[in-house]
């Protein structure tokens, strides 16, 4: 089965050395279409948000804006940590994206990159990440950069990603890093509001990419990873997006008496929170009466959510009330 003949090699092995097949003989390319190339490779919509959460914590952090080199140094790092993250998971996940719709443009499957460039990438990415975050911010935020990077890398693409459903639920750790990393680039330490920060994130990410699942199923179904949507029905899903919409609203208001938060803070996290629940409502209910399903509406709302909430972050303690 074609299953079994994807899923069944080795990442692990083939993860951590050069890679063994070249595809040279694809022929070269063009050096703008290699950069367009490796910058497909770091998944650049996926380091955006990242991004977006990093900033305004800082700017909590200091309580007003930060030494702007040091936003920029971070904003670098991180990217660089997260570009890092990224390759690795391409590259180990190439047997599957060769077979997966969704992924089927990405530049380890078209060769518009060799598998030994997409892997010199990742190490090298990472390696001044990690530098550059040392000696530009501190020693805390380089050590969370590396913690992503291997957690990304080791726990959520080579132990749970195609073992278990909770996989988006524990690998999504990785992606609330940012957040613990901002902080900790201005003040040194961490404290209960990255904590909660990072929380807001944590519990965000299961209703946001379990609707992009349940959109793609018959991709995961096809190389046997198990997402949720694969292995649970629709209402199933539904109600976990509930769930998770429910708890990551509560966890943002939190952030009010802990950190604490103004009164912009708290409107856009109530009313901004309000309709992403009301969005998650909505999927369950078509899955329950069998309507048709729009979860792509509940994934963009999730990032619409999560941009207004971290936008509120940066802007409510520049504020004099």
């Amino acid at each position: 089965m074609r299953q079994t003949s994807v899923v069944g090699r080795s990442p692990i092995i083939e993860g951590m050395g050069v890679a063994i097949q070249d595809r040279s003989e694809t022929g070269r390319i063009g050096v703008i279409r290699k950069v367009k190339a490796y910058v497909a490779l770091t998944k650049p919509r996926v380091i955006e948000l990242l991004l977006v959460t990093t900033a305004p914590v800082m700017i909590l952090a200091a309580q007003g804006i930060p030494n702007l080199w040091l936003v920029l140094a971070t904003l670098v790092g991180g990217t660089l940590s997260a570009s890092s993250a990224n390759a690795f998971n391409c590259y180990i996940d190439r047997d599957i994206d060769r077979v997966m719709n969704r992924t089927k443009n990405r530049p380890l499957v078209t060769g518009e990159l060799t598998d030994r460039e997409a892997l010199a990438f990742a190490w090298i990415t990472g390696a001044v990440s990690i530098v550059w975050l040392a000696l530009l911010t501190n020693w805390l935020a380089a050590a969370l950069s590396l913690a992503a990077i291997l957690f990304y890398v080791f726990v959520y693409t080579l132990l749970l990603k195609r073992r278990t459903p909770q996989n988006i639920i524990w690998g999504g750790a990785a992606g609330c890093m940012p957040v613990l990393i901002g902080w900790a680039a201005v003040t040194g330490s961490l404290s209960w509001t990255p904590v909660i920060l990072f929380g807001i994130v944590f519990l965000w990410t299961p209703p946001h990419y379990w609707p992009l699942s349940m959109k793609y199923r018959a991709d995961y179904q096809s190389v046997g990873v198990p997402m949720l949507a694969v292995v649970r029905g629709r209402t199933v899903v539904g109600l976990q997006v509930v769930l998770y919409a429910w708890a990551t609203v509560a966890c943002s208001l939190l952030l009010i008496p802990v950190a604490p938060m103004g009164i912009v803070y708290s409107v856009v996290a109530v009313a901004s929170g309000g309709w992403f629940i009301v969005e998650s409502h909505r999927l369950y209910s078509a899955a329950i009466r069998h309507d048709e399903v729009r979860p792509m509406r509940v994934f963009h709302a999730s990032i619409t959510y999560l941009t207004l909430v971290f936008l509120a972050v940066g802007i409510d303690p520049l504020l004099p009330f």
